[in-house]
């Protein structure tokens, strides 16, 4: 772990202990993850064994009570590590839904079993034309005798092909407004009605299951508002969103700390015109640049961690630290993976896969055109 203002004698330590289990765990298996097109749910279990899934939880559920700068920590090793698949940031962002927002009788329901893994976790949010636009989502939660009575179709849901409790974002009213929309968190095992659909094929992120869900007549248990009260999804989802946009920059950061080491290693071992490759002008220049470029976006990325603990991380800055870093990271790793030259373009090096997995972070958490809409809003007098 790289060194920061933020980062303490514990969180020294938690690194160091994941660490130890991403190279005991997640290194032999990511290949596998990737041909099988999901995560092992073992794999799960033993993260909630070692405490990475409950580290900023309440202490009262089986969490350890952190700051989110421990889930920072997760989110910039898993990705120093060259992995994708494993669907971490959804599971703390579902969490944090539930541990913030939830009744008392919802936290004590569901947050035991996401802190032990027992519990796998989706957000149901995007549908077939909608995109970033979650004021024009058409799924509708009708109450009914028994709860709700959910239709509605989600795609490109993350976790989507496991998920064991998916938080659903639902319309509750037909006023035309934000406030008739509420999030619903529908348990898989016992809801007749909803089906998975396919586990969608991508160019990149080959390891992480992210599929189509269908609600016909799903009956949920009015306890499952998120909340008890219905109207309140749109800022709850709002006032999230900053956590989520700064993981999509961690997340580039360890990917382009990866990236740039992987990159160094080749450069220095192969030869042309016998000399190292890392001994011509433009392969020094160019890690210089990309070294440089990373370098500026850790110490931004930082300052955001730092505001995220002490509650004041701003929508626009976290518009603009998903922004900046996930464009950096595409542009680094395009770099590299011409450094490689054809063998960077041979899927059995890392940075291959590197390179098909950038590509989404400029999409997912709000498009980057969303964000510059966002940092421009901010900007009028």
């Amino acid at each position: 772990m790289y060194n920061a203002n933020w980062l303490t004698p514990d969180h020294q330590a938690f690194a160091e202990s994941s660490n130890r289990f991403f190279e005991a765990e997640l290194l032999p298996s990511m290949v596998r993850w990737r041909q099988n097109g999901q995560v092992d749910r073992e794999f799960w279990r033993s993260a909630g064994a070692i405490g990475l899934l409950g580290a900023s939880a309440p202490v009262e559920f089986g969490g350890s009570g952190c700051p989110r700068s421990f889930d920072a920590v997760t989110l910039y090793q898993q990705n120093k590590f060259g992995d994708t698949s494993w669907g971490f940031s959804v599971h703390n962002f579902v969490m944090h839904y539930v541990a913030q927002y939830g009744t008392a009788e919802q936290r004590a329901r569901w947050l035991p079993g996401l802190i032990s893994g027992e519990i796998i976790p989706a957000i149901a949010m995007t549908e077939p034309g909608t995109g970033s636009d979650l004021k024009a989502i058409r799924t509708t939660a009708t109450k009914c005798e028994k709860g709700y009575l959910v239709n509605g179709s989600k795609t490109f849901i993350s976790n989507g092909q496991l998920a064991d409790l998916v938080c659903l974002v639902a319309r509750t009213e037909h006023t035309g407004s934000a406030r008739e929309i509420s999030l619903i968190m529908v348990e898989t095992a016992d809801a007749e009605g909803f089906r998975r659909g396919r586990n969608l094929e991508k160019i990149g992120l080959h390891g992480q299951d992210t599929s189509e869900l269908f609600f016909d007549e799903v009956i949920v248990p009015a306890d499952n508002l998120l909340g008890g009260k219905p109207g309140h999804g749109f800022r709850q989802l709002m006032e999230q969103l900053a956590w989520e946009r700064l993981s999509v920059g961690i997340m580039a950061l360890g990917a382009c700390d990866y990236a740039i080491d992987t990159t160094l290693d080749h450069v220095q071992d192969r030869r042309a015109f016998d000399k190292r490759l890392f001994d011509f002008q433009n392969v020094r220049f160019k890690l210089a640049e990309a070294k440089t470029k990373l370098e500026v976006t850790r110490a931004f990325i930082d300052q955001c961690i730092e505001k995220i603990d002490a509650g004041g991380l701003d929508p626009s800055t976290a518009a603009m630290a998903k922004w900046w870093s996930s464009q950096t990271q595409c542009e680094i790793v395009d770099e590299c993976l011409q450094l490689f030259g054809g063998y960077g373009y041979m899927t059995e090096y890392p940075i291959s896969q590197l390179f098909i997995d950038a590509r989404v972070q400029k999409i997912y958490g709000g498009s980057n055109e969303i964000m510059k809409e966002l940092i421009a809003r901010s900007m009028e007098r």
